[in-house]
């Protein structure tokens, strides 16, 4: 039986979960390249014993906790890769790595999730059913390292998965729970424009690709606010407008990137249509041509309605009702969404957020950083939601 409380235990491991934080965003790992990273969690792992352990991928790292007592299998995940950026903070365990930093959180989802199996792994003889501890790797880069963990089967017969993500927009003390749609597909778009270079004096000899260029990006704007029904949330935005060497040269080809944020599938689906249709249209108006390059990102994280209403339980019982945010969707992509495929989900968010100690960079901001007191409210939640999920009681 427990013999002491679930906050005893979780009071326990705050130094580690800090320490563990701190140990990882001084070492960042790119996307597809954590190899240490993920030798680290497996040794972390392995220290606290009773867990199974495997390597799913080349740099991610799956831990079972199999209980004496039959029941449901949750799994829980954490991203682990890091941005290349260059850290602009000050703090004491800023990044040692030139370019790389954990600019979203990640560090601190992986000591987070560690801490959690820490705590589980003691509670092993009374744990109804099995846990999977998912320690994933790129989130940042697509195709991403969610869908080679499913294609390698960690989520074969699991029932429930959820997850977390420190979010600095949402203020220490509060935890975000969205119902339904909450993270959009990040789809993108790279449009080249083939017209006629030429003198910028002679404009009439040319088929000028920076003006043909302009007014597709203009025309695409309609997508969102005339060929969608406005009730629908699309964004198209284009960042990247490449073209040009000098002042006095029209140049014969543009290069136009950007992004489809969607969460409906019509919408999804219809969008590279008709950014072809819009650039096709004015190309040949224009004597010009085009090619089009559209990918599909991830799928849109959606939330399901029973396990969110067992996270939004388990924030006012641990937190009361002033800490939870019922929150809006919105645009950003997680790569989450690979394991909802396979199971009921749900996947909130831990304000880290806080202006008293100048905490206010978005996430992929050089100077971003988390409050670190967010790292046991997040322990807490997994650890609670846990032995909910597994229809255990914790005392």
């Amino acid at each position: 039986m427990i013999s002491i409380s679930l906050d005893e235990w979780i009071e326990s491991v705050k130094a580690d979960v800090l320490k563990w934080r701190r140990h990882l965003h001084q070492h960042p790992e790119l996307s597809f390249h954590e190899e240490q990273t993920a030798q680290f969690v497996y040794e972390t792992l392995q220290s606290f014993g009773g867990l199974e352990l495997s390597r799913p991928t080349k740099t991610s790292v799956m831990a079972r906790l199999i209980g004496p007592k039959p029941g449901k299998t949750l799994a829980i995940r954490a991203d682990i890769d890091a941005l290349p950026i260059q850290e602009e903070n000050g703090a004491e365990y800023i990044s040692k790595k030139p370019g790389v930093m954990h600019a979203c959180g990640h560090d601190g989802h992986t000591a987070v999730l560690l801490g959690t199996a820490k705590i589980l792994s003691r509670l092993k003889d009374d744990i109804q059913g099995e846990i999977r501890f998912l320690f994933q790797h790129a989130e940042e880069l697509f195709p991403g390292g969610g869908e080679e963990m499913v294609q390698a089967g960690v989520m074969d017969e699991v029932d429930i998965v959820i997850g977390a993500h420190l979010w600095s927009p949402l203020e220490f003390g509060k935890i975000g729970v969205v119902y339904g749609p909450m993270m959009a597909s990040p789809d993108t778009f790279w449009l080249t424009v083939n017209g006629k270079g030429g003198h910028a004096a002679l404009p009439h000899q040319t088929i000028d690709s920076i003006a043909i260029g302009a007014q597709i990006i203009t025309n695409l704007q309609h997508i969102v606010s005339r060929n969608t029904d406005p009730l629908e949330q699309l964004v198209v935005s284009v960042t990247q407008f490449i073209g040009g060497t000098t002042h006095n040269v029209i140049p014969g080809t543009v290069e136009i990137g950007g992004t489809v944020r969607s969460f409906d599938a019509s919408v999804r689906e219809n969008a590279p249509k008709l950014i072809e249709r819009i650039a096709k249209g004015i190309t040949e108006a224009h004597g010009a041509d085009y090619e089009l390059k559209y990918e599909f990102g991830y799928r849109p994280v959606i939330n399901e309605e029973t396990s969110t209403k067992i996270i939004e339980e388990t924030v006012i019982e641990l937190f009361g009702e002033g800490a939870l945010e019922l929150m809006k969707p919105n645009m950003g992509g997680e790569d989450f969404s690979a394991f909802q495929q396979k199971a009921p989900s749900c996947f909130f968010f831990v304000g880290a957020g806080n202006a008293e100690k100048g905490l206010i960079y978005p996430h992929h901001h050089p100077k971003f950083d988390i409050d670190e007191d967010a790292l046991e409210k997040g322990v807490k939640m997994f650890v609670h939601a846990a032995l909910k999920f597994l229809n255990m009681r914790g005392g």
